[in-house]
């Protein structure tokens, strides 16, 4: 769950994937307004921008990468999700170019696009911490490396799907199969000792970045970033 109050847009023209989309994000505490086209979403969202907001390219209307350039030129710096059936990396680098954050590509798993929401949210309102002590740690999605200060230290695919999953419930236990959820493609086979050894990894880029926050180990349950 959120730890504050967050609005959440969609625009997206499939009506069915709109709805388990608004119910994916209104179980994670946030609120959620939805549009079906990029008309309707320039409209809702340039004067009342959401705190993030998934995007779909193939409008009826529009390009999403429009409505997004759009948005931007009316002074909106929402995190943007782009959602996709074309995964070419030209298409990928046009969506970054138009002002997007983050890029997932049709089907996806519906955790992998809750981790990304989460990260960027992250991002855009990292953690407050105390007098003295490292700023929390920032998830760059589309760089798939944490930021700290100057500091950028690389992660592989999986590795951001396990922080990230990790940074959008600070200081809560996400248990075991929540992160192989999130970090794993359906279906996959992942031994305990699989996710103890990418833990680990993680931890010693959280201390090649400098972060102050460290992952700590729910033996038996699962892990949290403290």
């Amino acid at each position: 769950m959120t730890s504050f109050a967050i609005t959440a847009g969609i625009c997206e023209d499939d009506d069915e994937l709109r709805g388990v989309l608004r119910s994916a994000l209104e179980r994670e505490g946030m609120t959620v307004r939805a549009t079906a086209s990029g008309t309707e979403a320039v409209r809702a969202y340039g004067d009342d921008p959401p705190d993030v907001l998934v995007l779909d390219v193939g409008l009826p209307d529009a390009d999403g990468r429009d409505v997004c350039q759009a948005l931007r030129a009316r002074g909106v710096r929402t995190p943007v999700l782009f959602l996709t059936a074309r995964d070419a990396l030209p298409d990928r680098l046009s969506g970054f170019h138009a002002g997007g954050d983050d890029y997932l590509t049709k089907p996806f798993a519906l955790a992998e696009l809750l981790v990304r929401v989460h990260a960027l949210l992250a991002r855009a309102h990292p953690p407050a911490t105390s007098a003295g002590a490292s700023e929390g740690v920032v998830v760059d999605p589309a760089a798939h490396a944490i930021l700290q200060g100057d500091e950028r230290v690389e992660l592989t695919p999986t590795e951001f799907r396990l922080l990230a999953a990790l940074a959008s419930h600070p200081g809560q236990v996400v248990r075991r199969a929540a992160l192989i959820a999130a970090a794993w493609p359906d279906g996959a086979i992942v031994h305990a000792n699989t996710l103890d050894a990418y833990v680990a990894r993680i931890r010693r880029k959280l201390r090649r970045a400098g972060v102050a926050q460290t992952i700590e180990t729910a033996r038996g349950v699962g892990y949290r970033l403290q």
